[in-house]
């Protein structure tokens, strides 16, 4: 097999796994959730959970926006390094930070036993390298936060690297026991479906066009002119805010994945270990479940779909040379190339909470490489808005920080 594709791997591995009406009819209920992806199908999770009447909406079809280009690392640690996160907020908000990511990981392990997902949530390690000499010095200062919070973290030199993972021309590293993969794709279409059981409504291919604000409710009309009328309205839309929310508060970025053929035997090494790097942007890397090498970078501003995916043979290239330096005699072969956009916060953190200009609302925009685990904290920061009660992150999550 020698496909190259624009689609990202997901989606062409899974296929179509569910399809859902279009809006037809006015609607009413006490919770809507604007977006189909992952994060959307953990707040229905979360409603349904609560004994909300819960509808939800997208202008595509489930699942097939950011979720279906994610590379599913569930990991712990921030974009933004814990010793420069304690800069920014304070201790405490950086730690407890980088604690809900890691309870988040625990929380999904539960929640897909919990489903009986199929959706190979797998635990592993993590494994983030210095790849210049330059680097040890601040990754070392980042090994001694995560020590000092009480994450179990070791420090391996060069010669461990390579010894434990076969990686030549590194520096030394942080190996975290705390990480994780999924097929999140899979995993969203497992929960919708058991929510749609539970009362769940899902309309797909169905956009909001004009939303009214009155006392107590929201009425939300779509591209087909019929109404929702919602009590409240939770917005798991991802990149997608930044064409709803007037301020600057994310920039985009375009990112690429390529995915090798299925060659069990080579990537054996880090079978079980999550994979990155101190370059800017950092290379990082997972195996598939079914034996697959998915490596990742490549970052860049994003400007139009059109321009991002011009640059997939030149980034396959970027990435692959990259590769090259820690795996010098290793030849990979491509199957799959793709590329996906995302947003980066100023501190690597999320934006949930509600904004001034959104009545009866509520954001879960779960940005940067952390996206699933903040959107799980995500589900109980909902749940307590739904209550009229604050979570322990809200002030360093919200909008306007």
């Amino acid at each position: 097999m020698d496909l190259k594709s624009n689609e990202p791997f997901w989606l062409l591995k899974n296929g179509l796994v569910a399809s859902y009406p279009s809006l037809k009819s006015d609607e009413e209920c006490d919770v809507l959730i604007i977006g189909g992806g992952i994060t959307g199908s953990l707040i229905a999770h979360q409603m349904i959970s609560d004994g909300y009447k819960t509808i939800l909406i997208d202008k595509r079809e489930i699942c097939n926006g950011s979720t279906s280009a994610t590379t599913s690392m569930l990991q712990y640690e921030i974009d933004a390094p814990l010793y420069e996160l304690i800069k920014k907020i304070g201790k405490k908000g950086a730690v407890a930070s980088y604690k809900a990511c890691s309870d988040s990981i625990d929380k999904l392990e539960k929640l897909t036993d919990e489903i009986k997902s199929d959706s190979g949530f797998k635990r592993k390690k993590s494994l983030y390298f210095a790849s210049k000499k330059k680097d040890v010095v601040w990754l070392k200062k980042e090994f001694n936060a995560r020590k000092d919070a009480g994450f179990k973290v070791k420090w391996l030199e060069s010669d461990e690297v390579s010894k434990q993972f076969g990686f030549e021309n590194t520096f030394g590293g942080i190996v975290s026991e705390q990480g994780a993969s999924i097929d999140a794709f899979k995993f969203a279409h497992e929960l919708f479906k058991l929510n749609v059981s539970k009362g769940l409504k899902i309309f797909d291919k169905t956009e909001m066009t004009v939303i009214e604000y009155f006392r107590g409710f929201n009425t939300v009309t779509a591209d087909s002119g019929f109404k929702i009328r919602a009590k409240k309205v939770i917005y798991c839309i991802g990149y997608e805010s930044k064409n709803l929310i007037k301020e600057h508060f994310v920039n985009l970025k375009s990112t690429y994945a390529i995915v090798s053929e299925i060659d069990k035997k080579k990537f054996k090494n880090i079978t079980n270990t999550l994979v990155w790097n101190t370059d800017e942007p950092y290379m990082y890397m997972r195996t598939t479940d079914d034996g697959r090498m998915l490596i990742a970078g490549g970052d860049e501003d994003f400007y139009d779909a059109k321009k991002r995916d011009s640059l997939l043979n030149k980034k396959e290239k970027e990435i692959l040379k990259t590769l090259k330096k820690i795996k010098p005699d290793y030849h990979f072969y491509t199957d799959f190339v793709w590329a996906g956009t995302f947003g980066e916060t100023k501190d690597g953190l999320p934006y949930i909470g509600t904004h001034k200009d959104f009545k009866n609302s509520y954001f879960v925009l779960g940005f940067g490489g952390n996206g699933i685990t903040f959107s799980v904290t995500g589900m109980e920061m909902a749940s307590l808005f739904m209550k009229g009660k604050k979570h322990l992150l809200s002030k360093y999550f919200q909008f306007g920080r």
